[in-house]
């Protein structure tokens, strides 16, 4: 009896930030040794929209003012999966790639994510926040390392 190998999903959570491109370099290095049965999903998340936001002098953004907004997270989604892609290109691997952007608080969008794909695994960069700030801010890979139902790796930039 034959059986298909099923395929390995991994999921990668990029941003702007270099530590997000050297967790997806990373990945592919470490992680993929056969790329016949690996479905690497781009991730990346856009902050949601402020719609109802109201300048300095109390007034409602207009029509304008929001579309401006939206057309620059469009473009920065796109910058941040080009440049990603081209990580994935300079190591030569012919990975399935799927690009996926979603809108909102990333450590739900990105657990969420994980579980709607079924990954095998999550692989993410740090920021490096000492403690302190961590408390402050909060860390979305530590949130995905507690939350994902998947394994998460998780790579610090040197």
């Amino acid at each position: 009896m034959i059986t298909e190998k099923k395929e390995r999903k991994i999921i990668v959570a990029v941003d702007e930030g270099e530590e997000s491109m050297y967790a997806l370099s990373w990945c592919i290095t470490n992680l993929i040794s056969d790329t016949t049965n690996v479905k690497l999903v781009l991730l990346y998340v856009k902050p949601p929209l402020a719609v109802y936001s109201f300048d300095a002098s109390g007034c409602i953004f207009s029509s304008d003012a929001i579309f401006a907004m939206e057309k620059y997270g469009k473009d920065l989604a796109n910058s941040i999966m080009e440049g990603a892609e081209a990580i994935c290109n300079r190591l030569n691997t012919n990975i399935n790639l799927e690009r996926l952007v979603g809108s909102g608080d990333a450590k739900d969008v990105i657990c969420s994510a994980v579980q709607k794909l079924e990954a095998d695994t999550l692989v993410m960069g740090t920021h490096g926040y000492g403690f302190f700030k961590r408390a402050l801010l909060g860390s979305v890979s530590d949130y995905c390392a507690k939350h994902a139902s998947c394994a998460v790796v998780i790579v610090k930039h040197p």
